[in-house]
């Protein structure tokens, strides 16, 4: 049996996963790297982007592009101003404290997923994709949709770099990254850009889940695999790197392509598990983390 096919669409398969994995670990990563808080109710975030995304483009009728075009753009700014709205009405109260914002992550976790509940049901919703196009490679058809959604992550992969390494906000989150006391000595207002990062993270993987609800279907459960999955990546990548999360993305999002097309998805968990365990014991602060002075 010749395997060069099925290791191909297992390929593309683990991009497109890997794609949008990297969308939502960089938001937990930017989030973790700049304030120092573990975002429990990030994976929330995504749901939240998710159901928006269906909730806009049920809006549009005809061409079903102009309602995945109007998602991408209202569904991740509804997300962010919500996630802003949360760190001043509850994490900025509590000084950023890492043992008590996670617990109150947890409790921000459960409203959201319970207000999407009462709001919009139980039921799983299916989003119609932008274009409906299938490009034949060797004897499988492959949707020229999820070509969009690697190319898409990309794209915004590099913008957030840019913004980070080119631009005076990128210089302001930097220094925050680096001290924020000393930053905050120097003028800069640490408050307005903690709300802005946690506001960013949360529309960064707001954007992943617009991308991917045309392929699974928006419900209100669908935030905890994500998390534990983009926590795997960050870990392995390093706390707050950048690099090493999108590296990380990579890495777990062909393994877990190719190991559920060739073997089962929940082999490709344990794998990605074990592996955390593997990087922890040789190299504890990740892949391309480095060690707080």
């Amino acid at each position: 049996m010749d395997l060069g096919p099925y290791l191909l669409f297992a390929s593309l398969e683990g991009l497109v996963h890997a794609a949008v994995l990297s969308l939502i670990a960089l938001g937990l990563s930017l989030v973790f790297g700049v304030m120092r808080i573990v975002n429990v109710a990030h994976g929330e975030f995504f749901m939240l982007g998710a159901i928006l995304a269906w909730w806009v483009s049920s809006f549009a009728f005809g061409n079903p592009a102009i309602g995945f075009l109007l998602a991408l753009f209202i569904a991740p700014l509804i997300a962010g101003i919500i996630a802003m709205f949360s760190d001043w009405l509850i994490l900025k109260h509590l000084k950023y404290d890492p043992e008590a914002t996670i617990i109150a992550t947890i409790g921000i976790l459960y409203i959201i997923q319970q207000a999407a509940l009462m709001t919009f049901g139980p039921d799983a919703r299916p989003v119609e994709q932008p274009f409906n196009i299938r490009l034949d490679l060797y004897w499988f058809g492959f949707s020229a949709y999820k070509f969009f959604v690697i190319f898409a992550a990309i794209i915004l992969l590099l913008g957030v770099w840019l913004v980070m390494a080119k631009t005076k906000f990128g210089l302001l989150l930097r220094a925050t990254q680096l001290d924020s006391e000393t930053a905050q000595a120097f003028g800069i207002p640490i408050s307005t850009v903690y709300s802005l990062v946690f506001g960013a993270g949360a529309a960064i993987a707001a954007v992943g889940a617009v991308l991917i609800v045309p392929i699974q279907q928006a419900h209100y459960l669908m935030g905890g695999e994500p998390l534990l999955l983009a926590f795997i990546v960050v870990i392995i990548g390093g706390l707050g790197s950048l690099r090493g999360t999108v590296a990380a993305a990579v890495l777990i999002g062909m393994s877990d392509g190719i190991i559920s097309v060739f073997f089962s998805p929940n082999l490709a968990k344990i794998l990605a598990t074990l592996l955390v365990v593997f990087v922890l014991l040789i190299k504890p602060n990740g892949l391309f983390g480095t060690a707080k002075a």
